[in-house]
Formats: C-alpha cells, sequence, structure tokens
C-alpha cells in the first residue's frame, strides 16, 4: 500500500505546489446566518479567524438544500453553523464516533455530542450516523451526500493505523457521495519538503499525500485554497502542531510566542466524485 501511495503523491507533487487564488465566493444567506448567530459561544466565535468558517463552506460549494456529511465533528465546532443552516431546507449528517467504541476518549466524545443535539434546539433535526477509518459504517445512504466534509482528521487515521486507514476513509466518502459530488478536505500541513516520517507524529499531513489518497479512492482534484493557510507557521513544534493553539501542549512555557503564532497551516481542497 506505501508504495502505491508514494508513487501517485510523485505523480501528483507538481500539481500540489501550484499556487491557488484565496477564494471569495457568495454565501449562502442561511449560512451567515448561523455563524453570525449570538447562540454560538464566545470561545467558538473567536476562532472564526483561524478556521474561516464562511468562505471555506463557499470555497466547497456549500448550499442550504443540501444533503452534507460531517466527518468526526468530535465536540461540534463545526457542527454548531452546519445543523442550523442545513435545518429548514437540506439534510446534515454527523458522522460521528461508533456506538460501540472502546476507548474512553471516543465514549465520552460520543456522549457529550449525543447530549448537545438533545437539548440544543440547532440540532434537532442531526441525522447520527457513525464513522471509522477501518469500519464498514454508512455513514449516510449510498449515493445520497451532496458534499461530504472532514477538518482535520486525516493525521488521526494515519497516525493510527496508516495508510489502509486514510485510504479506507475515503473510500467511504465516495461511497455515501452522488456521481459529481464533492469531498471538502481541511488539514494540517506539513512542507514537502520534509521528511515523510514526520507524519506519524508531528499531526501534519503533506498535501501531495492527501490528494494521492483521494485519487486512488476514486476522487479528483477540482481546487484547491489558501483561505486556511498560515505563513507564520514553521510545522517543527516541540509537541508537534499540539503546541500551537488550542491546545498549547506545553502550557505556558512559550505561550506568547505560540499564539503570536495562532492555529496551523491548513491545506484546504476540494474534490469531485469521478
Amino acid at each position: 500500500m506505501k508504495f502505491a501511495v508514494k508513487a501517485l503523491v510523485a505523480v501528483c507533487l507538481s500539481s500540489t505546489m501550484l499556487s491557488a487564488p484565496v477564494f471569495a465566493g457568495a454565501a449562502d444567506g442561511s449560512l451567515v446566518a448561523a455563524i453570525q448567530d449570538a447562540d454560538r459561544s464566545a470561545e467558538n466565535r473567536a476562532r472564526d479567524a483561524f478556521r474561516n468558517p464562511q468562505q471555506t463552506l463557499a470555497f466547497f460549494g456549500f448550499k442550504e438544500d443540501q444533503t452534507v456529511v460531517e466527518i468526526a465533528p468530535g465536540g461540534g465546532w463545526y457542527s454548531e453553523i452546519l445543523a442550523p443552516a442545513l435545518k429548514a431546507h437540506g439534510t446534515y449528517y454527523a458522522a460521528h464516533f461508533p456506538a460501540d467504541a472502546t476507548s474512553n476518549y471516543q465514549k465520552r466524545s460520543l456522549a457529550g455530542f449525543k447530549d448537545k443535539i438533545a437539548k440544543d434546539a440547532r440540532f434537532e433535526k442531526t441525522k447520527l450516523s457513525e464513522f471509522a477509518p477501518l469500519g464498514d459504517s454508512a455513514i449516510a445512504p449510498a449515493g445520497s451526500a451532496d458534499l461530504v466534509l472532514t477538518f482535520r482528521n486525516v493525521h488521526n487515521w494515519y497516525m493510527q493505523k496508516g495508510d489502509e486507514a486514510v485510504l479506507n476513509a475515503f473510500k467511504q466518502f465516495n461511497t455515501a457521495l452522488k456521481p459529481g459530488g464533492i469531498l471538502g478536505v481541511v488539514e494540517h500541513r506539513l512542507p514537502e519538503a520534509r521528511s515523510d516520517e514526520e507524519q506519524q507524529r508531528s499531526g501534519y499531513m503533506k498535501q501531495s499525500y492527501v490528494i494521492a489518497i483521494a485519487k486512488q479512492a476514486g476522487f479528483e482534484l477540482v481546487a484547491s485554497s489558501e483561505l486556511n493557510a498560515n505563513p507564520k507557521d514553521t510545522a517543527d513544534h516541540p509537541k508537534g502542531v499540539w503546541t500551537l493553539p488550542p491546545s498549547l501542549a506545553l502550557g505556558e512555557e512559550d505561550a506568547a510566542k505560540y499564539r503570536a503564532i495562532g492555529e496551523s497551516d491548513r491545506m484546504t481542497l476540494k474534490f469531485k466524485k469521478l
């Protein structure tokens, strides 16, 4: 598997290095309303400057009447935007940890998310589905989704189970999408000149690698954007990407320095199902 992926990386590298203009497409009205909703927590709103949700979702072609699947929503940062934006006219699937998850972290995360959608009216039409990178649960009915989204997740699958997990995850996305459907990927970006081995521990992934895996899973790269780029991030921190905000893994040690850098440099990639 690793040989096949590396071969594809070599093919994709030249296109990966091409710069793409920042996309500033028109935003859906329900999306703007969801982002500006006063019910969003102040902590979440403060991160908009780094995550650029309006511009990012517009880049991916988000519309309020779509069927959208969010992969591994965690505590629900993007869910807090997607669920209300799709509530009236679309369908929102939150593909969270499986019900039979064994790790305490996964159990707590899933329980917290279930509690959120049970108590918050913004989430009342959320469809909860299951996702595991090496699993086979349906994240949504096959061929039903207009848009599948994954935010800062690829490194987790790679660090835990390697190429096989990442490829299987992308194949699940392909299965859920309609023909011509869109996969949107945001991920911490490792500079191409750095060693591949750094992907195993840093939390950063090479853009060429993600493109190669997506192609192997049946996707075509439509566009890339620098919307979520951060040139201040050198991607070589003592505790990897978690050194930076919001984790600040070193605690108060050099915290001012890392706050000044901000959140990680990120690739933003738009793929189409072939």
